[in-house]
């Protein structure tokens, strides 16, 4: 006896889905954008997979605007066309997946280099409890012409690598157009970027509000189009790599910013005492100004990852961290006032006795090397004082409670 929903051919599969009595248990859903000649293979291999796997599902196609009969092709084969009018991959993905009815929902490029027909791993691990379960196209193989060597051994590869080390993310092919998923687990996640870095933040928040994640091994094969692809390697590439750098404050800004920040202190601290010769070099009062810089960009640095990380949890771009939350209830607007106005009096002093020191000459020519030993810290320790207490004041703004 036949379980309710599942269909006994493909025809009695796609009539089985226009009863909204049945809801499916899984929802294919596939972007297309002028893709006649392959969509409708895509759709027969995954009517096939579906009756295979005895499971009740549908089949969606998110057309972004074709103008090439593709929407007619995917509606004469039974498939549920959903026309989306703002262009755009990720546009494209969460319109089919908002219209979905399927618990699960597995996403598909339409160019047939993904094969629909071998969803059953797909399956098998949503059902066991996974959130996401990412396609792996290099354990499942690379058929040959399938993917440029540019991004066969660069794109994939470094994005991949980048996005592992910034976010601790187990997927180890993040741009694998074959994925699966919980419905509800993603629509939690507000999923916003419109166009090919979808596919990153998709992984990178699922990593982030640890959802469990799991890879299967895919196939990538060479696409049935006569056409270029839409994706554009060094434009996309970016959009993919500006998503994985402004999700992780850290990395753009935090670490950059103290490295800078204990280099020149460290410079400059070896500096103050007098001039330093190393191999036959003089180091003096101009390496120690550049010192001197490198910790004023250094702090400001630090200051756009602490900005960027408070807004972007205010705003649920990103979780919430607890040790992050600890340290800025342990620093309220009185301590930054308190320390940036502490700098300040630092830069003062400095500057007062180096002033002194002029008076002494009668307010006349003055020994640099040794003058600016007093001018640059004090200058330093102004320009920091005040970035604090500026920093603080627009930190108590940000942390502000909204409705």
């Amino acid at each position: 006896m036949r379980p309710a929903g599942v269909p006994s051919s493909l025809n009695d599969g796609v009539q089985s889905l226009t009863d909204q009595a049945v809801l499916p248990e899984l929802s294919i859903v596939m972007p297309c954008l002028n893709e006649v000649e392959t969509v409708g293979r895509c759709i027969e291999k995954a009517q096939r997979s579906l009756v295979e796997l005895r499971i009740a599902g549908e089949i969606i196609i998110a057309d972004n605007g074709s103008s090439d009969g593709s929407d007619a092709v995917a509606a004469s084969q039974g498939a549920r066309v959903i026309r989306v009018e703002t262009r755009g991959y990720g546009n494209a993905i969460m319109s089919g997946i908002s219209a979905s009815r399927g618990r699960y929902i597995i996403v598909g490029d339409a160019d047939d280099s993904y094969d629909f027909g071998n969803l059953g791993p797909f399956v098998e691990k949503l059902r066991a409890g996974f959130d996401l379960v990412m396609g792996n196209r290099f354990k499942g193989g690379i058929k040959p012409g399938a993917m440029p060597p540019l991004h066969r051994y660069l794109g994939n590869p470094v994005l991949t690598a980048i996005g592992r080390l910034f976010f601790k993310s187990p997927c180890g092919d993040f741009h694998c157009g074959l994925r699966g998923f919980n419905k509800t687990s993603i629509m939690k996640l507000d999923l916003r970027t419109t166009g090919m870095e979808f596919a990153s933040e998709m992984v990178v928040k699922a990593t982030l509000q640890n959802l469990r994640i799991t890879e299967v091994a895919t196939t990538l094969s060479p696409d049935g189009r006569s056409r270029p692809p839409h994706l554009r390697s060094w434009r996309d590439g970016w959009r993919h790599l500006r998503f994985l750098l402004l999700y992780s404050p850290r990395w753009l800004f935090l670490y950059p910013g103290v490295l800078l920040m204990l280099i020149g202190l460290a410079t400059g601290l070896w500096l103050l005492p007098g001039k330093r010769t190393v191999g036959g070099i003089n180091f003096d009062i101009h390496t120690l100004l550049f010192a001197a810089l490198a910790v004023i960009i250094g702090f400001q640095a630090v200051n756009f990852a602490v900005f960027t990380k408070v807004f972007a949890v205010s705003e649920g771009l990103l979780p919430e961290n607890f040790r992050f939350s600890k340290i800025m209830r342990l620093l309220p607007l009185e301590v930054g006032l308190s320390v940036g106005g502490l700098l300040l009096i630092i830069g003062l002093a400095c500057s007062v006795y180096a002033v002194t020191g002029w008076e002494a000459r009668s307010f006349g020519n003055l020994d640099p090397t040794r003058t600016m030993r007093f001018v640059i810290p004090s200058v330093t320790a102004l320009t920091l004082g005040s970035e604090v207490i500026l920093s603080s004041f627009f930190l108590s703004i940000l942390r502000m409670k909204r409705r």
